[in-house]
C-alpha cells in the first residue's frame, strides 16, 4: 500500500457464495496488521445465487468515509458467470486490479471486458480448488488468496489467522484448516 491511504475494493458474487463474508475476513486481517477497516454488502432480499456485491476499505489512518465504493481499487470477481451479466469493471480505477476466478488467462479477461492496459488482470481457477479441498465450490476463501498475492495489501498469514480463529469457533477446526488450504494454495495458483 505504498503512498495510498485507503485502498477500496468491491467484490461481485452471488447470493450464498460468502462475497460478504469475504470482505468481513479482508477486514479483520487488516486491522490484524494495524490498519482500519470496513466491510458492508449491498443487497436486499436477493435469493440464494443472485448477483450481490460486498465491499471493503483499508486504510492506513482511521476511515471517515461512510458511503458506497463508486471507484475501487480492486475488484474481485467470485463467479465468473457474472461478467456476462454485470459490468464487474465498472467504476475501476485505472492502475487497479481485476482478480477473476477463472481457469483463462489473465489476457482473455482483459481482451472480453475490453480493459485498459493500466488495469492489472489476475486470474485463478478458484472454483476447482475449492472443489478438490472444500468438496463444494465455495470460492470466497480462495479468492482472499488471490487477492492477497495480487495486491500486496494484506498478508497471507494475516489472512490465514483470521480464517482459522473465525471458522474455528464457528464451523469447526476440519473446516478451518481446508479453508486456510484453500487459500494458500489459490496464493499460489493465481496467474497475473
Amino acid at each position: 500500500m505504498e503512498g495510498v491511504k485507503i485502498f477500496e475494493v468491491r467484490f461481485h458474487g452471488r447470493g450464498g457464495m460468502g462475497a460478504w463474508t469475504a470482505t468481513q475476513i479482508l477486514a479483520l486481517a487488516a486491522i490484524r496488521e494495524g490498519k482500519h477497516a470496513q466491510s458492508f454488502p449491498l443487497f436486499g432480499p436477493e435469493r440464494e445465487g443472485a448477483p450481490v456485491e460486498a465491499y471493503a476499505r483499508i486504510s492506513t489512518e482511521p476511515i471517515r468515509l461512510h458511503c458506497m465504493i463508486e471507484s475501487p481499487d480492486a475488484v474481485v470477481v467470485l463467479d465468473p458467470t457474472l461478467m456476462d451479466v454485470v459490468e464487474v469493471s465498472e467504476g475501476l480505477k485505472e492502475n487497479g486490479y481485476l482478480i477473476v476466478n477463472s481457469r483463462d488467462p489473465p489476457s482473455s479477461i482483459r481482451e472480453k471486458l475490453r480493459l485498459s492496459p493500466s488495469v492489472k488482470v489476475f486470474t485463478v481457477p478458484a472454483t476447482d480448488i475449492a472443489v478438490e479441498i472444500l468438496g463444494r465450490g465455495i470460492t470466497n476463501t480462495a479468492m482472499l488468496g488471490a487477492f492477497a498475492r495480487a495486491t500486496n495489501v494484506i498478508k497471507l498469514e494475516s489472512l490465514t489467522q483470521v480464517v482459522t480463529e473465525l471458522f474455528t469457533s464457528k464451523l469447526g477446526r476440519e473446516v478451518a484448516e481446508k479453508n486456510v488450504k484453500v487459500i494458500r494454495r489459490a496464493y499460489e495458483e493465481v496467474k497475473g
